[in-house]
Order: C-alpha cells, then structure tokens, then sequence
C-alpha cells in the first residue's frame, strides 16, 4: 500500500502538478529544465554511498525535482502535454482505411506496403496508445481517459484494461526491479533457448495475449469480464471483417495468417524493448529497496532515440524511461521535453 502512495504521489507530482505546488525559489535557474533534471539525477546517482546507502533527504531530492518539473508543466500549452501524443496515434487510426486498401492490390509491393502501414498503425494504437492510456495521460479528463483506456487496451490490444493498468501501473512502476514484483521476470520463459525466445516465440505474442488475458478474467468482477470478452471480440472481428469485405481476401485462413502477420510486426521489438528497459541493472529485494527517486537512477534505463520507435512506441517507452517511471503521469511529448 505503501508503495501504491508513492506511485500516485508521483503521478500527482507529474501531469496533475498543474493544480497544485508552490512556485521554485529564487536560487534555482529554470532557464533550461531539462538540463537542470539532468545535473539533479546525477546528483542522486553521487548521493549513493558505495554500500548503496543515500545520504542526505531523498524526499527533498524529489521535492526539488518536482518543484522544476511543475514550472515547465505550468507554462506548457495543451498541445506539448497532450496534443502532439493524441495527433500521432489520431494519424495512425486515419491510416487504417489506407492500409486495408493497399491489401487490395495484387502488386506484389503496394501489398507489402499495405502490411507494413498496418503493422505500424496496429502496435502504435496497442503500444503507444495503450500505455499512455493506462496512465490516463491521453486527456486530463478521467472518464474520457477511462473510455479510451478500455478502446485501446480492450478492443485494440485484445487485453484486460484493469488488470493491465494494476500490473503495469501499482506493480510495475511502483516496484521496479524489485525482486518478484516489478522486475521483468514476466518476460522469463526459461524453458527456450535465446535464439527460439528473441527470434522466433515473439510472432506468438498476438495469440497468447487474449489467452493471458482471458486468464486473468477470474481476477475481475463479472460485469468486467463479460465487457473484456465483448470488446477483445470486437476488435478481433471487425479486423477479420474489414480484411474479408474491403480487402478482398477469399478464405478464412488467409485473412487469419495476415492478422497474425500485422499483429506480430514489431513484436521482436517490443519483446526487445521491454527486456532491455531494464536488464542488467540493480535489482532490489522487496525489504531493502532504495527510496524512489534512487530506485528510479539506479534500475531505468534510457535506450537510444530510434525515429520508428519513438514513433510506434513512443518517448516514455524508449529514449524517456527514466523520466517516465519518475512522472508517469506524463505523455510521451512532456517526458522528452522533461528531458531536454
């Protein structure tokens, strides 16, 4: 429960800030934010002593942080918090009716087009779309951030929205990379080799995720069950439909092997990234973890800016980690300008 506060604190402190906080004091230079959030983090990194105890106040060290984090959110527009994020995934949904035409051609290569711009647009509304919506930084209105998180999640992504949120958002971020809570051991599947578990188990992830969904259906209340089975439905056949009776496909299999083949695209690379954020760093057991802001320096990290990732994927996810596990809250845009 402890670690629940933390979480919502932080994302209190992150998109929310703009409600509350007191205003930085003289001696701190907001002139360039991001560089400033830098020299702060490197700071908590010098703070740790070599046996990994922090000196000094780590709430002080977040206060600090937060107090230059809600200067820049405050004199930010709509558009750097939320707009650029909700343009991209509006133009990726756009780009639906294109790609289910391109399927149509018997042109060897507008067809390969055609999977490639619905592959891109499928994992940027299950990725990007899907985790900006399980942290309500799509609209700061919350009912409408919970109708686009079941859309996104449910119909899209063919997952369950409330326990996708609780495990990604109360444990994940709130535990990160403490031992058997937060830690990526979601990601183990000892029983495969590396080559079989990075090159080839990925093209799976399309048809395992309903079934780990369904799975975790006996956590939930009927009522939410029942709408997670009808939506994860919907959205399986109206992709179906749409190959059937706008692209033309002729027999069942067909149509189910290009689903497959859409939904998998960058499956390696969301395998990759998500291991990848992570492995490698400090791990913690759950009765000697670090204070947040410490946890956050030590076991996040930022992986290099890639133009399709950063796309599909978005900033939070890739070159912003870091600044995302410290304001979830965020969206992409407003961690990359928190970044500097």
């Amino acid at each position: 429960e402890e670690e629940e506060e933390e979480e919502e604190g932080s994302a209190e402190q992150g998109a929310r800030l703009t409600r509350a906080g007191s205003a930085p004091e003289e001696g701190v230079r907001l002139s360039a934010p991001g560089q400033e959030v830098v020299m702060l983090k490197r700071r908590v990194a010098e703070d740790l002593q070599p046996f990994g105890e922090p000196r000094g106040s780590e709430d002080a060290l977040m206060g600090e942080l937060s107090e230059m984090v809600h200067k820049m959110v405050k004199s930010s527009s709509w558009w750097e918090r939320h707009g650029v994020d909700d343009t991209i995934i509006a133009l990726n949904l756009l780009s639906l009716p294109l790609g289910f035409l391109l399927l149509c051609s018997s042109n060897p290569f507008v067809f390969l087009v055609g999977i490639a711009v619905l592959g891109v647009a499928y994992h940027t509304l299950t990725v990007k779309a899907s985790h900006l919506a399980s942290h309500n930084a799509l609209v700061e209105s919350k009912s409408w951030g919970k109708i686009w998180s079941i859309f996104f999640i449910e119909v899209c992504s063919a997952f369950t929205a409330e326990r996708g949120s609780y495990n990604h958002v109360k444990m994940h971020h709130a535990y990160t990379n403490v031992i058997g809570l937060g830690d990526s051991s979601t990601w183990k599947i000892p029983f495969l080799n590396r080559y079989v578990y990075m090159f080839i188990a990925p093209i799976a992830v399309p048809v395992i995720t309903p079934l780990v969904a369904i799975g975790l259906l006996t956590e939930v209340e009927l009522k939410i069950a029942i709408r997670t089975l009808c939506c994860i439905f919907i959205g399986f056949y109206a992709h179906y439909w749409l190959l059937i009776n706008v692209s033309g496909f002729q027999s069942i299999w067909s149509a189910l092997g290009c689903m497959l083949i859409t939904r998998a695209l960058l499956a390696h690379a969301y395998i990759h990234v998500n291991i990848f954020q992570h492995i490698g760093l400090p791990m913690f057991s759950p009765d000697k973890k670090p204070k947040r802001i410490h946890m956050m320096s030590c076991g996040v990290l930022n992986l290099p800016r890639n133009p399709l990732l950063d796309w599909v994927f978005g900033h939070s996810l890739i070159s912003c980690h870091v600044e995302h596990h410290l304001f979830p809250a965020f969206s992409d845009n407003m961690c990359l300008k928190v970044r500097g």
